[in-house]
């Protein structure tokens, strides 16, 4: 055995290649104190490149950076690798260190928002009321969102009048599926009703609120597909802003979660080439939709996506035509407020752009 081979089974964490075989050491203990991570070398890495071309994981809301203020989530939803990638163990940092961050980079680099990249941000309501608090009283003058997935047990009234008022102007929920069988399937431990009425508190604050949603999970039919489908017509009425990234995004196997082991060991993924990598980032291409039902073809999928996608926004611009003027000014304006607008704009340009180069 080569010597540096030697050396590398000593260290946790790795993986490499010893003969025809891939060699895994053990797992590297994750660590808990947070606060004494260092923070980024952001001096290090081409900055301006993306805060000057407004790149961001939320909504564009001019100069975005991004933000951690915990790690791991308590939750073990099958469709996610996080139990066995980040852990389920959830770890806050220090909230006054995190506001520290924000303030220095909004300082250095002229940041006008932050994005919290956080899996689950908000579980102790203590934390996140002890951070608003504190921000409010800096007088902080930039925005900040969660475009994750916020869980809903902690998000009432207060929180969210102390989230609006300490700068917050996006979140994003995470129910992921309108059926309550398909929400056992996947271990997504949530109460819709009470979900429902968490969401009505900070839409009463002004704060733009998207709300996850996935459909062709593995052994989902059509009835669950359309029980999701009339949820999300719930969510328009409450006054919901958006939708998923992408219309309806299709379920995609990520590699880690147990629905991917489970479909792997069943032999319904054995192209674990390129192309499969390809068609799980092509989620938002609906006439790329893969459906992993088996009771549900390609073709049903997208229909359902492009479907699903006119109720919810027919719905939400009928009861509140506004939005529908707002979303209009918004498409054409520099700033958008939520994953449609941001959408709509992208395809605007790209029409321009096509429309310039035909003159040419």
């Amino acid at each position: 055995m080569h010597p540096s081979l030697i050396t590398m089974i000593a260290v946790n964490g790795v993986a490499f290649r010893r003969d025809d075989k891939v060699v895994f050491t053990e797992a590297r203990p994750r660590l808990r104190a947070l606060d004494d991570i260092p923070l980024p070398s952001w001096n290090l890495f081409p900055l301006a490149s993306y805060l000057d071309n407004g790149y961001g994981f939320g909504v564009n809301r001019g100069r975005s950076m991004p933000i951690l203020a915990t790690r791991g989530c308590p939750y073990q939803c099958t469709f996610c690798s996080n139990p066995t990638m980040g852990g389920t163990r959830w770890v806050s940092r220090d909230p006054e260190q995190v506001l520290a961050e924000m303030l220095s980079y909004h300082k250095q680099y002229k940041i006008d928002n932050f994005d919290f990249y956080d899996l689950t941000a908000i579980v102790k309501k203590d934390w996140i009321v002890r951070f608003c608090n504190m921000a409010i009283d800096c007088g902080v003058n930039f925005t900040w969102q969660l475009p994750s997935g916020a869980r809903s047990e902690a998000i009432d009234s207060e929180v969210s009048e102390l989230l609006y008022k300490s700068g917050c102007r996006n979140m994003s929920y995470a129910p992921e599926s309108g059926a309550p069988s398909v929400l056992k399937r996947i271990k997504k431990k949530i109460d819709l009703r009470d979900m429902e009425k968490s969401m009505r508190a900070p839409i009463r604050n002004s704060i733009n609120c998207k709300a996850n949603i996935l459909i062709g999970f593995p052994n989902e039919t059509h009835a669950e597909v359309f029980q999701t489908l009339w949820f999300t017509v719930r969510l328009a009425a409450i006054g919901i802003h958006d939708i998923s990234f992408s219309p309806f995004s299709p379920f995609s196997p990520y590699p880690g979660s147990e629905l991917f082991s489970d479909m792997r060991k069943s032999h319904l993924i054995t192209d674990y080439s390129d192309e499969f990598f390809y068609v799980l980032s092509a989620y938002t291409d609906i006439t790329k939709t893969t459906s992993c039902s088996q009771h549900i073809s390609n073709r049903a999928l997208g229909f359902y996506r492009i479907f699903g996608m006119l109720m919810f926004y027919g719905m939400l611009y009928m009861i509140r035509p506004w939005r529908l003027i707002r979303t209009i000014r918004n498409v054409f304006g520099e700033r958008q407020e939520s994953r449609l607008e941001m959408s709509l704009r992208d395809l605007y340009i790209r029409l321009t752009k096509s429309k310039q180069a035909a003159a040419r």
